[in-house]
């Protein structure tokens, strides 16, 4: 199982059209994902302060695009501070197909930040 974080409005738009497709995979080629490990450091360092959001749950096996393992891309470099930038990270190179999706759960920041939702599949 993979993860990303998305807003229930991405998440809406998906459902209508069949494919979910995150901003960056106009402007890098491919939407971020995380192993279960890698999504509250994700979640902390790019998702403060944001409500409204989701974690879907993607069953690797589904996709129909191309998965990588890669190093992590973003131009934010104090993520380095919080991982090893040395670490590997999913990138979906291509839409996502919603039948990949296994759940989409509500994710919310507490006041210490991010917590796992209990009901992960």
């Amino acid at each position: 199982m993979i993860y990303h974080i998305t807003s229930r409005s991405n998440w809406a738009r998906a459902r209508a059209t069949g494919l979910y497709s995150a901003p960056s995979l106009e402007s890098e080629g491919f939407i971020h994902c995380s192993r279960l490990e890698q999504v509250l450091t994700v979640a902390n360092n790019f998702y403060r302060g944001q409500s409204d959001l989701l974690l879907l749950c993607i069953e690797e096996r589904k996709l129909a695009c191309e998965l990588r393992w890669e190093a992590p891309s973003h131009p934010k470099q104090s993520i380095c501070n919080t991982i090893k930038c040395d670490e590997l990270f999913p990138h979906l190179h291509g839409p996502l197909n919603l039948n990949a999706v296994a759940a989409a759960i509500a994710f919310e920041e507490s006041e210490n930040g991010f917590v796992l939702p209990q009901a992960l599949p």
